[in-house]
């Protein structure tokens, strides 16, 4: 009941203009996210790369409104390319394309992301291409093949899959066939239980099914973390869930596969603790960095993710 309802104020304009206006939304906010300008964001990858920690940047908006503002936000990803190259961190870009314009004109969409991947390539750098909510699901798997076809490689571009669909299993195998780079995660959205897994255990079961695919693929592909940091292996275990970790951890010893033949990702601001351990015991391990001023919908899902989140909001909130 809680998560829906914090998904719901997530969507809802009239929430975000009063929450936003709330100093201490900020403060809370600030938690999982580094800042609002590209400089927080790099400064925060240099705290991480001197932990042995990669990341990955997300600059944050989704669901434009406009040509001009999907334009607007192509041209701030293709400067966070040219940052992490100007600086030399250990990171990579992820990017939504509701952001630069998938909902406005496919088209233009296409357009805009294959500039991404061509300054990306430019660069040696990888753009991970995130997954929405359900009504996207379908076109952004269509706009990644499209990119494909253009010529982009798999050193260049990567998917995520969603363990509560029913249709991840397919959609994993599908993507693996062309050797694509996956990040595996639960799911963030409220799905309708004609398409998702409503119960958590099944959630949890499907994601255990899905990383062991992705081990396996990287096991007979041999794809390894590369030595700037940038390109991660087939698997991106993306979860703060010990039990699901665990679960990687083991099937991956068991079939041999080396430590850096998959990564473990999280999100910036959770576990620390966790990130540093597996960091500490020579599995690669990427954050996902989110900054910029569009980070009212992010911060929602975060706290819909896990009761303790809403728990540290409130406190905060009391604390004025």
């Amino acid at each position: 009941m809680l998560r829906s309802f914090l998904i719901y104020l997530s969507k809802a304009s009239w929430a975000q203009r009063m929450i936003t206006r709330w100093s201490v939304s900020w403060k809370a906010a600030s938690r999982f996210i580094a800042g609002e300008r590209v400089e927080d964001a790099i400064r925060v990858v240099r705290e991480l790369n001197a932990k042995g920690i990669n990341a990955t940047l997300d600059h944050l908006g989704e669901h434009t409104s406009t040509i001009e503002e999907a334009s607007q936000a192509t041209e701030a990803i293709l400067d966070i390319l040219d940052e992490i190259d100007r600086a030399g961190v250990r990171s990579n870009v992820s990017i939504k394309l509701t952001q630069i314009g998938m909902g406005l004109d496919e088209s233009i969409c296409r357009d805009n992301l294959r500039r991404i991947l061509q300054r990306a390539k430019e660069h040696r750098n990888f753009v991970r291409i995130d997954m929405e909510d359900s009504p996207y699901t379908d076109m952004t798997l269509n706009l990644h093949q499209a990119m494909l076809d253009l010529g982009f490689t798999n050193d260049t571009v990567g998917m995520v899959i969603q363990s509560y669909l029913y249709r991840a299993e397919a959609d994993t195998k599908n993507l693996l066939a062309k050797k694509t780079r996956i990040r595996l995660v639960k799911g963030a959205y409220k799905e309708p239980p004609q398409i998702a897994f409503p119960k958590k255990a099944d959630v949890d079961a499907n994601f255990d099914l899905l990383t062991r695919l992705l081990i396996d693929a990287s096991l007979a592909e041999g794809t390894r973390e590369s030595k700037d940091g940038r390109l991660p292996p087939i698997p991106a275990i993306a979860t703060h869930d010990e039990k699901r970790i665990q679960f990687a951890l083991a099937y991956a010893k068991k079939v041999g596969l080396p430590k850096d033949g998959m990564e473990f990702q999280m999100l910036y601001g959770i576990r620390r603790d966790l990130q540093e351990a597996l960091a500490r015991d020579g599995y690669p391990v990427r954050v996902y960095v989110p900054f910029g001023t569009h980070w009212y919908p992010y911060f929602m899902r975060r706290l819909a993710e896990r009761p303790a989140n809403v728990w540290f909001f409130v406190s905060n909130l009391f604390r004025g």
